[in-house]
């Protein structure tokens, strides 16, 4: 097999990269003193005569950034993220800031408005965004012309390697190079690449310590791996970072994250990853809201309770185990509307159900008590689930939480509803609840799971409110 020279064009890149980082950092740290000087001074508060207590707070306005930032690893290279991704991701940096600096002004009592931590906040996203944008943007510029060039070294010759080149061959802004593929001698029946760009496995210590090499690409099928493993170790031993594509556990597989398991790097496969900073958000949400919500509902939930009382014997509420995270079982509360012997009474009522699928529902119910025929119809026999939401059993909104034995009737696929957190609120519950037949209910959890966003909660809990007033599809 051939060899050949390419150019050492990416020998200070490291170096380059860590000042571009340093000077990032720099910046971020001299605008978020700025902005708190600057925001400060329209708040009319004083920045001179020894305000000790906006020393903290000034403290946290210029640090939260920086720190944030690195803790959701901004500062390194982006060059293979898309600019839209970047821009979400300090959206959940900004949103991170807020608490961080709301809760320093807290806790030293500062002399500031309430909202000048958001102010502050946004005022450094539109900043730090729009330095990011034009970095973005400079460095694809000068990465499309030859500059800031990484070499890549692709570890295969068949057809995984042929794809990685020509992803990296259409994606010219990402910088990348590729100066070789490394094969074993008997990859050649099976060679897709330039011959002249081929090297022996043998060769590889050669390679790294002779030439430039800034990554390397295992891209070969499962049967070789371990032909690769001098690959691997000699690249680990010099330093190089390595990437190994995941399709080589097969096509069904969704793609991994990095994680650990005890000392040992991990891949974790999951139907969908959602950003753990998004999820935190989702909870801080839940947690917030679920808690003003019942705040603002404890008239509704003692006027409620003294009609079932006056109405109905039995409790109050009602209790049913539903499942949870992944199935995990939780007591799930409700205001009762039905009658005490509702559960024994459901034999007899199963020739009657209206719905297909595991679910039981029946339109004009009578188990029902007249008062309960309210609450139901307009959700509020709900209310007490926001304590379910506050425990961490549910969300604000999520798919609904199914019973055991409704779950117990699945198919394989549709236990993918149990992925996530089950909600107050869903797709279901806002596009007529009780007419939708259950594979289109399955469908539409689905479709939350794989589409899930901050801002998808927001407008279903939009949603909900007009659903709830009109009461359409409940029963």
């Amino acid at each position: 097999m051939g060899g050949g020279n390419w150019p050492k064009s990416a020998g200070m890149l490291r170096d380059h990269s860590r000042e571009l980082d340093l000077s990032l950092q720099a910046v971020d740290l001299l605008l978020g003193a700025g902005v708190f000087l600057g925001v400060l001074s329209l708040t009319g508060s004083p920045v001179h005569g020894g305000e000790r207590s906006l020393l903290p707070l000034g403290l946290a306005s210029s640090l939260a950034w920086p720190v944030l930032l690195r803790s959701f690893d901004l500062y390194r290279s982006q060059r293979r993220q898309s600019l839209g991704s970047l821009l979400r991701q300090l959206v959940f940096v900004a949103i991170f800031a807020v608490l961080v600096e709301s809760t320093a002004a807290f806790l030293t009592r500062a002399p500031v408005p309430r909202w000048f931590p958001l102010l502050c906040a946004l005022v450094q996203l539109v900043g730090i965004a729009s330095l990011r944008v034009l970095v973005h943007g400079v460095l694809r510029s000068l990465r499309r012309t030859g500059h800031n060039v990484r070499n890549v070294l692709i570890a295969g010759s068949g057809p995984r390697a042929a794809y990685v080149n020509e992803v990296i061959e259409r994606n010219a802004a990402w910088g990348l190079h590729v100066v070789g593929f490394v094969d074993s001698r008997d990859g050649a029946p099976r060679l897709e690449v330039p011959r002249e760009r081929l090297f022996a496995l043998e060769s590889m210590a050669e390679l790294l310590r002779d030439q430039v090499v800034d990554e390397v690409i295992v891209a070969c099928p499962r049967s070789k791996l371990d032909d690769f493993l001098p690959v691997v170790d000699q690249a680990t031993a010099a330093g190089v970072p390595i990437t190994l594509l995941s399709d080589i556990f097969g096509d069904l597989l969704p793609a991994p994250r990095v994680k650990r398991f005890g000392a040992l790097p991990a891949l974790s496969f999951a139907p969908v990853h959602h950003e753990p900073a998004g999820l935190a958000v989702k909870r801080l949400v839940d947690v917030a809201g679920a808690a003003l919500l019942l705040i603002l509902a404890a008239p509704i939930l003692i006027v409620a309770s003294l009609a079932i009382k006056l109405t109905s014997p039995g409790p109050v509420l009602f209790r049913q185990v539903r499942c949870s995270l992944n199935g995990r079982h939780f007591v799930m509360p409700k205001l009762r509307t039905m009658a005490v012997d509702s559960d024994a009474r459901k034999g007899d009522l199963d020739g009657l159900n209206e719905m297909d699928g595991p679910v039981f529902k029946i339109r004009n119910d009578p188990r029902v008590t007249p008062v309960g025929r309210f609450l139901r119809r307009y959700s509020l026999d709900e209310l007490p689930q926001l304590w379910s939401v506050l425990r961490g059993h549910m969300s604000l909104v999520g798919p609904r939480p199914p019973v055991p034995t409704e779950v117990a009737s699945y198919q394989t696929f549709e236990r993918r509803r149990l992925s996530m957190r089950p909600g107050l609120t869903c797709l279901w519950q806002v596009s007529g609840r009780n007419e939708i037949g259950f594979e289109d209910w399955v469908r539409l959890d689905l479709e939350y799971i794989d589409t899930w966003s901050l801002i998808g909660d927001l407008r279903i809990l939009a949603r909900t409110i007009p659903a709830v007033f009109w009461g359409h599809g409940a029963s």
